[in-house]
């Protein structure tokens, strides 16, 4: 046998080889015809069961507290959980509660250098333990970006801004913090997890 003819035979192996491979990928996503057009009792039973849709379905959650900022500004705190990292991660939503539009304040970033560089966040943000007379800062990544949302301008009247900011998590023992951001009133929220 000569080496073209191995060659060439390897080659018709590993073609039929992957073309078997593709055809059984091709069956195992086949629809399966109709199964489409049957419901599940348990599909039929939800959608009679009346149960309300949850917060990712379109629900607002309930906050955990409201900070009163400048210009009918409201930050809704909604979450606040600590994460096996060693982080806590606080969600919630900024919203223009007033009548005309409003520029978010620029010391919502803080007063950093390295922070204030990377424009509009919330990096001036902080939680304070009261118990363990600690306070933390917003998280910045290895160029100093805030690990919080970014990209602030003008909210209209009504408008909805989701955000988040990730700070250390205090110690395992620490549960209520108080969460605290320039030019907003203070609020007093309970760490999950």
């Amino acid at each position: 046998m000569s080496i073209r003819f191995t060659a060439k035979a390897r080659r018709g192996m590993v073609a039929l080889t992957v073309a078997a491979g593709l055809a059984l990928g091709m069956a195992g996503c086949g629809g399966g015809g109709d199964d489409d057009n049957k419901s599940s009792p348990s599909a039929s039973a939800s959608k009679n069961s009346g149960s309300k849709p949850s917060a990712q379905e379109g629900q607002s959650e309930t906050p955990l507290a409201e900070l009163k900022g400048t210009e009918g500004l409201l930050l809704q705190i909604t979450s606040v959980s600590r994460d096996a990292g060693g982080f806590v991660t606080v969600s919630g939503s900024l919203k223009n509660d007033g009548a005309k539009s409003a520029v978010i304040p620029s010391q919502m970033s803080g007063d950093e250098t390295e922070v204030i560089a990377h424009g509009p966040s919330m990096g001036g943000a902080t939680l304070v333990d009261s118990k363990g007379k600690k306070r933390y800062y917003v998280l910045r990544d290895t160029d100093g970006r805030p690990l919080t949302t970014t990209g602030f301008g003008t909210l209209d009247a009504g408008q909805t801004l989701p955000v988040f900011m990730q700070f250390p998590a205090p110690p395992a023992s620490t549960t209520d913090v108080t969460v605290q951001v320039p030019t907003f009133s203070s609020g007093t929220i309970k760490i999950s997890g």
